[in-house]
């Protein structure tokens, strides 16, 4: 495996006449954990779907696993979109073993790695449970156990905490340290410092499409502490 699943050069995204990301370089290292930090519209989603090839650069370039996104690249990665979804007639236990099995895992496999995801994070009582029927809360869980499922060598989640009450936000970040200590390496957006602060190697803040900080959490309060001024939007959250 390359020392880092995803380097990104000097990539740049218009819509039109609007920038949303503009000459953005960053480099995740294997085995780390990286905050992607900034408000609403900074540029985080439409840069982690031109990570993953759902969307091609204006300029720049993306190598994911080494390579240009491409099908066997994507099979080492688990990726939960912003835009929250499931099927909502099937159930928790068939809707995290359908997305193993897109994944390569045999039908056997996939539904003993779903029971155990529902043991272990305490919804085995739910598992014939329709989606539909779930709470919001509940079925946002079986969509981040759904991303796991497969093992990913690189994790990609958009604003994973996004709609989870502190109880869900803590079980969430249990989740994603049993993953790093399994060997995954973990990319995720949010507008909260607070768990980049508790997770992270270190954090990657946009504003206005541009990188605005790329360091470990020491070196960024060492430079907030010289004076340097990083000014966001209105949604910010540093609680």
């Amino acid at each position: 495996m390359p020392s880092s699943p995803l380097i990104m050069t000097s990539v740049t995204k218009r819509f039109g006449a609007f920038t949303a990301v503009d000459s953005l370089s960053l480099e995740v290292p294997d085995g780390q954990i990286i905050g992607f930090l900034g408000p609403n519209g900074a540029g985080k989603s439409t840069s982690l779907r031109m990570a993953l090839g759902i969307m091609e650069p204006d300029s720049g370039e993306v190598e994911l696993f080494g390579d240009k996104p491409n099908v066997r690249a994507l099979q080492k990665v688990g990726f939960l979109p912003e835009e929250r979804g499931l099927y909502k007639k099937m159930t928790a236990r068939d809707t995290i073993s359908h997305f193993a099995r897109l994944k390569g895992l045999s039908a056997q496999d996939a539904r003993a790695r779903a029971d155990e995801l529902l043991g272990a994070t305490g919804l085995e009582e739910f598992s014939r449970t329709r989606i539909s029927k779930l709470s919001k809360g509940m079925a946002q869980k079986v969509q981040i156990l759904s991303t796991l499922a497969h093992r990913p060598d690189f994790l990609i989640l958009d604003e994973p905490f996004s709609g989870l009450d502190p109880v869900n936000q803590q079980a969430l970040e249990d989740l994603i340290r049993t993953e790093h200590a399994r060997g995954a390496t973990i990319l995720f957006s949010t507008h909260v410092m607070e768990h980049a602060e508790r997770l992270c190697d270190r954090i990657i803040m946009m504003a206005r499409g541009r990188k605005v900080l790329d360091g470990t959490l020491q070196e960024a309060f060492a430079t907030l502490g010289q004076g340097a001024r990083i000014s966001v939007e209105a949604g910010f959250d540093l609680a």
